[in-house]
């Protein structure tokens, strides 16, 4: 079994990687992380564009009709240059629930928009990160409107439309709202990443409708959030191979003692331990992308496996690409905190490492049970 991409999907990536280098460099990031812009909307229309945004959403409905291996790319790629842009939230959420679960009146409506990045999604489910009921859902669908809050909502201050988990007669279902009618009001957050927003979204009887006809389950949710996981995990992978090369790269021409600082062995084992833990990361996100795009039981697993690796990984090579830059690293002038807070934000953005963990643990065992 070949885990590895096609040389079309490596083309593609070098593509990508090019593109990005040139409308993405790490001081565009600092222009959107310290200016007014919620994102890089110059750069999301050229993803759009280039067919990016629609790789794994079907001709049909407007997208490049690619598939889950060229997203994962694109993901990598993504990840890499740290982009300001909304992917995770409208592709990876937005566009895969509705492409999965929604009516052919749904998917006409919004898929095509969200292939061209007319439109950006979000995908509203925590009542409040921070409360000790945060795991309980009092946001309610009924009579065809929404009432109840989210908070935090990665780009939910920036969305067209969001796919909402909400309670309709006692049943966990997704719903779909449009964000630009009347009944919302929302307002952006404080982010540890300025380059992705976040944002408080509050329902006053906001029109939405289930996401399908026969609505959703916890078990689609889960199933959702598995499937974002894997393309996450890339994403992740990508920042932290780009911790390694400029951790490196300083180590390299840094000297202390009349050597460069490369050459010491704590600062060798600190470069060999990113390497491992990212090679450990990328392996199990080859075999997740794989169950993804054959639609193989063994998701569930490689899901959460993809996940607690490659947090972990780009959360290590962020931190210790700083700490190889000495105290020079903790100052504005470098860019080791966009990679610190970037690793934070993403670490957050599904879950956390530990509930990921959790879900592991819980799914090996039914294999094992079964």
């Amino acid at each position: 079994m070949n885990f590895d991409f096609s040389d079309d999907q490596k083309f593609l990536q070098q593509e990508c990687r090019k593109m990005l280098e040139g409308q993405s460099p790490l001081n565009r990031v600092r222009e959107i992380f310290e200016g007014e812009e919620a994102f890089d909307k110059r750069l999301w229309a050229s993803m759009g564009e280039l067919g990016w945004l629609g790789a794994a959403i079907p001709e049909c409905y407007g997208g490049s009709g690619m598939g889950q291996l060229e997203l994962a790319v694109i993901a990598e790629e993504v990840g890499r240059s740290l982009a300001a842009v909304p992917f995770s939230s409208s592709i990876y959420l937005g566009a895969t629930a509705i492409l999965v679960a929604g009516s052919e009146e749904q998917k006409n409506k919004y898929l095509p928009g969200l292939a061209s990045g007319e439109l950006i999604a979000c995908f509203a489910t925590q009542e409040d990160l921070y409360t000790r009921n945060s795991t309980s859902l009092s946001t309610v669908l009924s009579g065809g409107v929404l009432r109840g809050r989210k908070k935090p909502v990665l780009d939910g201050d920036i969305a067209d439309i969001a796919i909402v988990s909400c309670m309709e007669e006692g049943q966990l279902v997704l719903a779909i709202a449009d964000l630009r009618e009347d009944g919302l009001s929302r307002k952006p957050l404080k982010s540890l990443d300025h380059s992705r927003s976040q944002g408080l979204l509050e329902f006053h009887g906001l029109p939405a409708q289930r996401l399908g006809d026969a609505g959703t389950s916890k078990a689609f949710a889960s199933h959702l959030m598995d499937r974002a996981a894997v393309l996450l995990a890339f994403e992740q992978i990508g920042g932290g191979q780009r911790c390694l090369e400029y951790a490196r790269e300083f180590a390299l021409q840094r000297y202390a003692f009349g050597r460069p600082v490369a050459s010491f062995q704590a600062i060798k084992h600190k470069l060999a331990d990113i390497y491992v833990a990212l090679e450990l990361a990328r392996s199990n996100a080859y075999h997740g992308v794989w169950a993804l795009e054959n639609n193989s039981d063994e998701l569930a697993i490689a899901a959460a496996t993809a996940r607690i690796s490659a947090t972990e990984a780009f959360d290590n090579a962020a931190e210790d690409a700083l700490h190889i830059h000495g105290g020079a690293g903790f100052t504005w002038e470098y860019d080791c905190h966009l990679f610190v807070r970037r690793a934070r934000l993403l670490s957050m953005s599904l879950g956390t490492a530990r509930s990921w963990k959790n879900k592991l643990i819980d799914r090996v065992q039914e294999n094992y049970e079964s």
